[in-house]
């Protein structure tokens, strides 16, 4: 018998929900999108792979003259007799002295030019992360956690320097050391050169073993320091809420957890991958023991010198030698594709609302509204409307209520209206424009917001006023308080004007924060004006003042306001009953009162002090 129950649906994990916003997949080819971020440094990295290739040639140079002196530093003039050659030595000492000042020297210019590039291609970067995530829609940050992205933007760019700075100066250094000796030895003994490649197919699938254990241990390294660098910033964010529900420990236990996945993951991957160095450890050693049987056997046949012999030693280890910091090399590579996956998943993460190609302009608006035949979900299919084929008009100038129950849609109006979202039936209009054909930012402009729980930001009452208007004087900041009856309020805060609100306003009371979000809103000077909750949770003395303002913030503009309590609208020209996503009544308190239907349910409620 088939079950009637539905299948439960799997919760997606924080990457796949990123995945589903950016309707793509992680993907793991990395190289042609991280090379153009080095196009703007590309003389810094070019300067410093040309000191890389002068250090190569410097280091070859030390080789050259040890078997120079070997083989010529010492003149056998009779049987048993010998006698320094110093032009010879003379000459070696003035080469190792050149090559030993000119490493320390271009190892300095090199880590300079990689050290300017790095702070260019990063900050760059970050600017551009920066930018892309301030133009994502708002249903984007809705559903992902604060703390990820800033991982992205911090901890993610970060891990890319040892890849795209340090990493290909290296690289480069480490092959032409490898070629170069090879080449070298190739030409000092072929027999030598031979023995030592018998090892290169060793390190090859060393190498393959390497990078395929290490890539997906990497990412998971990198998804466990995302998850617990979001829960630290969820943290900071809501302390408040977490002291005053005593809930410390659980927290503590929860970011423990965290940081315990990431440590499993950490041991997991340098279980995996430690073994690598030490590999191509066990490979240089076997590199010189066959050097010295065969070299050895080449020295008795006649066939190269003791200087050649004392050579070879030394581009053994220069052949070998960079071997051993390809484990280095891997592991920033694979650490930094797996930031770099995480950052182009954040770039490829498209705004859900964009406007049109040719937006209509909207240089002045007079404040009508309409919601015609409205229909909003905010689940992607559409599924469980909050608005249900809503109609409500709103003349230009008038001042409208919308009350309801607590879920029914009254705020997502003002999320439509706006353009946070995107309506899925019917259109929203101002002045009989749809706001699709607009652009954003130009509606904005003209639809100014107070919410119950406005942002300030950190800085001083003034910083926060000129947001409004960025080129007001102080004078015109302060003349807007006035002309709202707040000035004596801000005045008498302990620095005035100059007083720092905190973070997210955290030095001001609620109340406090309303005033001056409400003189912020009059500064921006909208057509229409949305107050979302503007009077809720203050005290009777500053509702009084925010009333005052609210009504002189009206004045000449259009006005919706959404309140619970309802004595605060009695004087609204219309009010607007919302229920099920729908509008059920309209008309003025006295008039909906006498009706004896919704709002006169909704309104007896709130006298008596009930929740609706």
């Amino acid at each position: 018998m088939a079950s009637d129950k539905a299948p439960a649906l799997r919760v997606l994990s924080d990457i796949e929900l990123e995945e589903m916003l950016a309707q793509q997949k992680l993907q793991r080819g990395m190289f042609w999108r991280l090379l153009p971020l080095l196009r703007p440094v590309k003389h810094f990295v070019l300067g410093a792979i040309i000191a890389e290739v002068i250090l190569v040639a410097l280091v070859f140079l030390r080789p050259y003259l040890i078997e120079q002196v070997i083989d010529h530093g010492l003149v056998e003039e009779m049987a048993g007799s010998y006698t320094l050659n110093t032009h010879v030595i003379l000459w070696a000492l003035i080469g190792m002295t050149i090559s030993w000042a000119g490493r320390f020297g271009l190892a300095g210019a090199s880590q300079f030019l990689s050290g300017s590039a790095a702070i260019r291609v990063l900050n760059s970067l970050r600017v551009s992360v920066f930018n892309h995530v301030q133009h994502l829609s708002i249903g984007y940050f809705d559903r992902t956690k604060s703390g990820r992205i800033v991982s992205r933007i911090d901890r993610d760019v970060d891990s890319l320097e040892p890849l795209m700075i340090q990493g290909p100066p290296e690289l480069l250094s480490a092959l032409l050391r490898s070629v170069v000796a090879g080449t070298l030895l190739w030409l000092t003994s072929p027999v030598l050169f031979l023995s030592l490649a018998s090892v290169i197919p060793l390190l090859f699938g060393a190498t393959w073993l390497f990078k395929y254990l290490a890539q997906s241990n990497y990412a998971r390294v990198a998804e466990n320091r995302a998850r617990f660098t979001a829960h630290l910033v969820e943290t900071v964010a809501g302390v408040r809420l977490i002291k005053q529900a005593v809930q410390e420990d659980n927290n503590r236990e929860r970011y423990r957890a965290l940081i315990q996945d990431f440590i499993d993951a950490l041991i997991r991957n340098t279980l995996m991958s430690g073994w690598f160095s030490h590999f191509t450890g066990v490979l240089t050693t076997l590199g010189m023991m066959l050097l010295i049987v065969f070299g050895g056997r080449e020295v008795a046949l006649g066939h190269i010198s003791f200087g050649q012999m004392a050579a070879s030693m030394f581009y053994v280890f220069m052949f070998l030698g960079p071997l051993q910091e390809l484990g280095d090399l891997f592991e920033r590579y694979i650490n930094g594709v797996a930031s770099a996956q995480r950052i182009f998943l954040l770039l490829d993460t498209q705004p859900e609302i964009r406007d049109a190609e040719h937006p209509m302009p909207l240089p002045q608006v007079k404040g009508d509204v309409e919601f015609r035949d409205v229909v909003f979900s905010y689940h992607p299919d559409g599924e469980n409307p909050v608005i249900r084929h809503l109609n409500l008009k709103v003349g230009a100038g008038e001042v409208l209520a919308i009350v309801g129950p607590t879920g029914h849609g009254k705020s997502t109006l003002v999320q439509l209206l706006t353009r946070f979202y995107e309506v899925q039936g019917g259109s929203v209009l101002v002045d009989g424009k749809d706001v699709k054909s607009v652009a954003q930012h130009e509606l904005r402009h003209h639809v100014g917001v107070v919410l119950q729980d406005n942002v300030l930001f950190s800085g001083t009452i003034i910083d926060n006023l000129r947001l409004a208007r960025p080129h007001a004087s102080e004078q015109e900041l302060v003349a807007a308080a006035e002309a709202l009856g707040v000035h004596d309020i801000i005045s008498r805060l302990p620095h005035g004007y100059q007083t720092e609100v905190g973070a997210l306003g955290s030095h001001l009371s609620h109340g406090q924060r309303q005033l001056v979000c409400l003189v912020r809103a009059y500064l921006a000077d909208p057509a229409i004006l949305i107050l979302d909750e503007a009077t809720s949770a203050v005290d009777i003395q500053t509702e009084r003042k925010i009333q005052h303002a609210l009504r002189r913030l009206c004045e000449g503009r259009t006005a919706i306001i959404i309140a619970h309590r309802l004595a605060t609208i009695r004087d609204a020209d219309r009010i607007a009953v919302i229920r099920d996503g729908q509008v059920v009544e309209q008309g003025t308190h006295h008039m909906l009162m006498r009706q004896g239907g919704h709002y006169a349910a909704l309104y007896h409620a709130y006298e008596a002090g009930q929740e609706f």
